[in-house]
């Protein structure tokens, strides 16, 4: 399996493997002899898993998803999807899919909560729609703008939380690291929840 693999994944360790097969990844037969035996379909699910993970920033959990949904195929081809290039927007095109006046772009921009560019991504396009609505209920960028710095500010926080991790330099203790950051940011939006939840009853009784 790693032979084969090698040529295109060089950092690929009998350690890795272990980690996929422990993450539900791949499920390789065993000899009598308790030795593991990969089936074509095997080495096409971990090639597939290692594409993902290193060229398109995956998640376990969904790579997990997405082989699972092609399980026994004898190869396990890239989704559609991530093979086509992320949908950019020019200015005016992103202010007519969010509905935006030009103004509040530019507030936004000014305001460091939208990155400055000639074209924008999906994020930006997510971020302008709901900077519309607040709009309305005269919540404006400039009100928002500690939200990001907020945000960053528990980034750092994760990040010295996965420093013991990201110290090692083998795989397997990067790859944890590289799952376990969304989980240690769900579960602080789930307290920054929590705490909003109980603003908003103080507010509103």
């Amino acid at each position: 399996m790693i032979a084969r693999l090698l040529p295109d994944f060089p950092d690929l360790s009998a350690s890795k493997l272990r980690y996929f097969e422990d993450q539900g990844l791949v499920t390789p037969l065993r000899t009598e002899a308790g030795y593991r035996k990969f089936s074509p379909a095997d080495v096409a699910r971990v090639r597939t898993a290692l594409t993902l993970q290193r060229d398109h920033d995956f998640k376990l959990a969904r790579i997990r998803e997405y082989l699972d949904a092609h399980d026994g195929e004898p190869e396990v081809a890239l989704p559609a999807s991530i093979l086509e290039a992320p949908r950019r927007y020019r200015r005016d095109e992103l202010l007519a899919a969010a509905g935006a006046p030009s103004t509040l772009l530019d507030d936004a921009v000014s305001g460091g909560v939208i990155a400055a560019g000639e074209t924008f991504d999906e994020r930006a396009l997510t971020l302008l729609r709901a900077l519309v609505a607040l709009d309305s209920h005269g919540i404006q960028p400039r009100h928002v703008r500690g939200m990001r710095q907020a945000a960053e500010r528990e980034v750092a926080l994760v990040g010295s939380a996965l420093a013991p991790l990201l110290r090692r330099t083998d795989a397997t203790s990067r790859a944890k690291a590289h799952d376990l950051a969304p989980e240690l940011l769900r579960r602080l939006d789930e307290v920054r929840a929590a705490f909003t939840m109980a603003a908003l009853d103080r507010l509103a009784p």
